[in-house]
């Protein structure tokens, strides 16, 4: 892939020269491991231009050990890069690569002038022996649009292999999953902040959960206003949102 949005984020994962796989990856197992109906299949062959193979994050390689316990297994990190044509459904796509794939990803996804970073836990299936599936898929906003470019360039300078200690690959995962978190935190508050702490992350991702069902309430409130006739009942419509906009500055300040 030429595109240098895609070197800016790969550079910045500053990935060890042995790690390095550089191969394409075919629509072919795409379509056989991660399109489920027929209008994913259909979305994988309009809508990606290519995949490639960036990447293998191993034991033996980075210098951190795998992990396994009864919920999942993590031998290695695998490190791609999607090219999405302008229709694309980006957000469908990214979720289809990232069942397509058995180990973790860190996917970089570019479309148009924009890019975007996604990551998402897998864990065993419950139903399917030996089969695994992904858990909630974090991404980026597209960058750099959405952002300020000093919030894009701290999130690229925290993302380093080199600057994250872990114990285990789960770990070293979580760690970028934590940033992603926290690039989504910089776009409320406007300050990118590495969280300190497992504790921090957790708090903040909590907090972040709130922030958007309380924007998602306040939004469904005012259009219920807004049709309403009754004065006395819009009146009390308007109290419940002023009474979740401080429970929304409240989750605001919490990130």
């Amino acid at each position: 892939m030429s595109s240098g949005a895609v070197a800016d984020v790969i550079a910045a994962l500053a990935l060890p020269a042995d790690t390095r796989v550089e191969r394409r990856v075919p629509k072919k197992l795409l379509l056989e491991q991660g399109a489920p109906t027929a209008s994913d299949k259909r979305q994988i062959q309009d809508g990606i231009e290519d995949v490639e193979w960036v990447a293998a994050l191993k034991p033996n390689n980075i210098g951190v050990p795998a992990f396994r316990d009864a919920v999942r297994e993590y031998l290695e990190i695998s490190v791609l890069t999607v090219t999405l044509r302008d229709q694309a459904k980006s957000p469908r796509l990214t979720e289809l690569i990232h069942r397509a794939i058995p180990y973790p990803v860190v996917l970089v996804s570019v479309q148009a002038d924009s890019q975007s970073l996604s990551l998402a836990h897998k864990r065993w299936s419950q139903g399917e022996a030996g089969a695994v599936v992904i858990e909630e898929v974090r991404r980026t906003c597209p960058m750099p649009q959405t952002l300020p470019a000093p919030i894009d360039a701290a999130f690229l300078a925290s993302i380093a292999l080199s600057g994250i200690r872990a114990r285990d690959l789960f770990e070293l995962y979580q760690r970028w999953i934590d940033l992603v978190i926290a690039l989504e935190a910089a776009s409320i508050t406007g300050v990118f902040a590495t969280p300190e702490s497992a504790e921090r992350a957790t708090a903040r991702r909590e907090a972040l959960a709130a922030h958007a069902r309380l924007r998602h309430d306040i939004a469904a409130i005012r259009a219920q206003a807004a049709r309403e006739t009754q004065m006395n009942r819009r009146v009390d419509l308007n109290l419940a949102i002023k009474r979740l906009e401080t429970e929304l500055a409240a989750a605001a300040k919490a990130l």
